[in-house]
């Protein structure tokens, strides 16, 4: 029986994979800013390459990250509605301080302050907790799960010749499917030519000078039987 297996060791006891997680988690999340002046600013926004073993499992790490960060934001816009825009310590901000508006305020949004604390407890980087629930969260607002995915790369890694893969953010260079069939458009039918007649066959007629030959001929011939006849009476 496989009792209290699930998951993958990765060579490593647990406190060094929940440590090797957070820092994966935190250094895929960071890549969605890119600082161009940075000394090692990644390529690619929201995207970093490991062994498919590792992204697998840090696949999960991160999308209860992002559900967290989601349901975080129903607080949050609900304490909007009892929030002032005064300067922090003012005069106006210190009468709001004290007024009931800062109790219903505070107890709106301490939801959300404990969602934000338990993704600090699990990333321990404030950079990657704000642009978690800052930006993150509002980009799949929309969407129920999957918020990240694996692409395999051809090549290994050198050394071990282990199987990589991308570990990136759904929403972004996303490959649309079109398998539709080809439309049948249908040609209308084409005329059939009309049949044409026979042509009326037609007997040839001998020419005028040869039938007046004919007769002439038949006409001598007569003469002569008459002729003969007559000599021999």
């Amino acid at each position: 029986m496989r009792h209290l297996k699930r998951g993958r060791k990765l060579g490593r006891n647990a406190s060094h994979r929940h440590a090797m997680f957070r820092n994966m988690a935190a250094s895929l999340i960071r890549t969605v800013r890119i600082d161009e002046d940075a000394e090692n600013a990644p390529k690619v926004a929201g995207r970093i390459v490991t062994t498919v073993a590792k992204a697998k499992e840090l696949r999960p790490y991160v999308e209860k990250l992002i559900t967290l960060a989601k349901k975080a934001k129903p607080h949050e816009a609900r304490a909007e509605e009892f929030a002032t825009t005064a300067e922090r310590n003012s005069s106006e901000w210190k009468q709001w301080r004290e007024s009931e508006k800062w109790q219903q305020w505070a107890q709106a949004k301490a939801p959300a302050v404990d969602y934000r604390r338990r993704a600090f407890a699990l990333l321990r980087d404030q950079e990657a907790v704000e642009i978690l629930f800052d930006e993150l969260a509002d980009r799949f607002e929309d969407r129920q799960g999957g918020y990240t995915r694996i692409i395999r790369l051809a090549t290994v890694r050198l050394g071990d010749g282990g199987e990589q893969a991308l570990v990136e953010f759904v929403g972004e260079r996303d490959r649309v499917k079109a398998r539709t069939a080809p439309t049948v458009v249908e040609e209308p039918a084409a005329e059939e030519p009309a049949a044409e007649e026979p042509a009326a066959e037609v007997e040839d007629e001998a020419p005028a000078d040869e039938v007046a030959s004919e007769e002439a001929t038949a006409e001598e011939e007569g003469s002569e039987a008459e002729e003969k006849k007559e000599d021999a009476e």
